[in-house]
């Protein structure tokens, strides 16, 4: 048998950056964001040795041990090695030997949520093969468990639950990891005009989340107030869009992502660079009336809302800074698991 299993990745649309704690515990975080049709992917298959191997085939990376309890953190394929290490300690594993693989659809650290999918996917096969009762909460927050305490990558909570929930979702974010997640009921129409009006755009480089969150941390916990002052902005961002995509107001979205980029800009070094700038200003000179670099920034993905047509403009002129035009699809559905 093969278990398997897949999460989808997720664009984030508002108030990025705000399910970090310790701004979370103190204010409480707000986050709009949408699944999208690309994907991790995990599958285990039981082996007759007593032989635990672990491979990234997007990465070509691949390590095997022993059959042993606990898999060593040295800094390669960690995520994949945390996850079996939790499930061992929590809920015991079959005396047996496996194959654990993995596959991404984009790099890691492109700013679409990458390594908390990954990891929702993998709990999700080992879910799957010794079928264990847990609920989606219990799955994403087990997910979080992994990455920010087991394996110590600093990080937020959305990606966790937006991989395990899928669809579009309002989540909240309070101390204690408290975390509601709110689905949307958007009209069919308006998620077809914000498809439609979203290019996704990859600038050919990944990035490193890891320093750009800690000193987004530090700067709360040491009370800089215009970070703090622009958190609470991108926390108000969220409301607005909330509120634009339930009543198809969708011209005020792009401005609404704009107003986001502002206010991320003053969250922590490093988020924008000159490339970056020069990319967001070309493509709003070309027609877009706003966009979002994906995740903590730096690099990876940037979506940009180009109403009417002026999309087709906008995509030919970042072609012209090298990088990708991603094609996507908004999903309603979130982690999913099986065995053949």
């Amino acid at each position: 048998m093969i278990y398997r299993s897949k999460a989808p990745l997720r664009i984030g649309l508002a108030g990025g950056g705000t399910d970090v704690g310790p701004y979370s515990d103190e204010f409480g975080g707000a986050i709009l964001n949408a699944t999208i049709s690309l994907s991790a992917y995990a599958s285990i298959e039981p082996i007759a040795e007593k032989v635990i191997t672990v491979q990234a085939l997007d990465r070509k990376e691949q390590q095997s041990f022993d059959l042993a309890p606990s898999l060593p953190l040295d800094g390669k394929l960690d995520l994949l090695k945390g996850v079996y290490n939790r499930i061992h300690a929590m809920y015991g594993l079959p005396l047996t030997g496996f194959r654990l693989s993995t596959y991404v659809d984009v790099p890691a650290g492109s700013g679409l949520g990458t390594s908390s999918t990954l990891v929702v996917a993998i709990v999700g096969a080992f879910v799957e093969m010794l079928k264990l009762p847990l609920g989606d909460y219990d799955i994403a927050h087990l997910a979080y468990l992994v990455e920010r305490e087991d394996l110590q990558l600093a990080g937020g909570k959305q990606d966790q639950y937006a991989a395990t929930f899928g669809g579009v979702n309002f989540m909240e974010f309070y101390s204690n990891d408290k975390v509601v997640v709110n689905p949307l009921r958007i009209r069919s129409e308006y998620l077809y005009e914000l498809g439609h009006n979203l290019v996704l755009y990859f600038m050919g480089t990944s990035r490193e989340s890891d320093a750009i969150i800690k000193e987004q941390v530090k700067n709360v916990q040491e009370k800089n107030q215009q970070s703090i002052n622009a958190m609470h902005r991108l926390k108000e961002q969220s409301y607005l869009m909330k509120e634009a995509l339930l009543k198809g107001r969708l011209d005020e979205v792009g401005e609404i992502l704009d107003f986001g980029f502002e206010q991320k800009r003053l969250m922590a070094h490093n988020i924008t660079n000159q490339r970056i700038e020069a990319i967001y200003q070309a493509a709003k000179k070309a027609g877009a009336t706003g966009g979002k670099i994906s995740g903590a920034g730096g690099g990876g993905f940037i979506i940009f809302y180009c109403p009417a047509n002026t999309r087709y403009a906008v995509m030919e002129t970042l072609k012209t800074f090298g990088g990708e035009i991603r094609n996507y699809a908004f999903t309603n559905y979130g982690l999913a698991t099986w065995t053949i």
